[in-house]
């Protein structure tokens, strides 16, 4: 209707392989823009790995690419990276600036705070954390609730028998501590990661409507200094039994993400 406001439609691109090289990007966008008919892209390109080509030859032809007139019609407002190394964020930045960077961090999991962290923030670059509750555990999955028997965690190392009942004394003292706060362990676990900076925007993902109010719920939840620096210290790295990643994809993680770097022999 004349005059009235717009509504306009955002798509949100993930996990866009980056060595699937310049034609597969083009389809993507094409059929994005001119079939689903949406407004903006905000671009997500996944670094895990890279093809001949690399990183920087994908992240100039998204930016330049004539035939598409994406900058013109402005459809490509930001691209981000997930689980990038220091090396490829960096690298992308020089090409492109990256607005933010989604990667695995929680009370648990925590091996990106030596560099990741630090290079974002000089970059200006957001922090976006997926798994922010340690993949459910401190909303109690496999501590006062069964891990499902066709859940993917059954297979996770800190799921593991063993592992878990070490595991259950971090629980057990992010309880204690999610009381003195009149919260739960989810809203304390979740609220120590969005008070790590205004920069961090945590994904916690759920399929309960109890657990999406539940995580709402973390907003009101507010830390001091000290209170932080408890909650850190509750949950000592060399406590957690089990390793970070699932059997066999330790080397898909952000310490092995370099992608290659730009051929000479490819034009841009």
């Amino acid at each position: 209707m004349e005059g009235s406001c717009r509504r306009y439609h955002v798509l949100l691109f993930c996990n866009v392989l980056i060595d699937d090289g310049r034609c597969r990007i083009r389809i993507i966008i094409r059929f994005g823009v001119y079939q689903i008919g949406c407004d903006v892209i905000v671009k997500n390109i996944r670094s895990r790995s890279g093809g001949v080509a690399g990183l920087e030859f994908s992240l100039i032809n998204v930016r330049r690419d004539k035939r598409l007139n994406l900058n013109v019609e402005g459809k490509v407002r930001y691209i981000g990276l997930s689980e990038a190394s220091p090396d490829t964020i960096s690298r992308a930045h020089a090409v492109h600036p990256i607005t933010a960077v989604q990667i695995e961090w929680s009370l648990w999991t925590r091996d990106i705070e030596e560099e990741v962290v630090p290079l974002c923030r000089e970059l200006g670059i957001g922090i976006v954390p997926y798994s922010p509750l340690g993949r459910g555990f401190f909303g109690g999955k496999g501590v006062v609730e069964n891990v499902p028997a066709t859940s993917s965690l059954k297979v996770h190392p800190r799921f593991q028998a063993e592992n878990m009942n070490k595991n259950k004394n971090i629980y057990d003292r992010i309880e204690t501590l999610a009381k003195k706060h009149k919260a739960t362990p989810a809203q304390l676990a979740l609220a120590w990661v969005l008070q790590q900076g205004e920069d961090v925007v945590p994904i916690p993902g759920t399929t309960k409507i109890k657990n999406l109010d539940q995580n709402l719920g973390a907003l009101a939840v507010k830390l001091s200094e000290r209170d932080l620096r408890e909650v850190s210290e509750a949950v000592p790295i060399d406590d957690v039994a089990g390793g970070i990643h699932y059997f066999g994809l330790e080397h898909f993680t952000w310490k092995f993400a370099n992608t290659p770097q730009k051929d000479s022999r490819v034009s841009t």
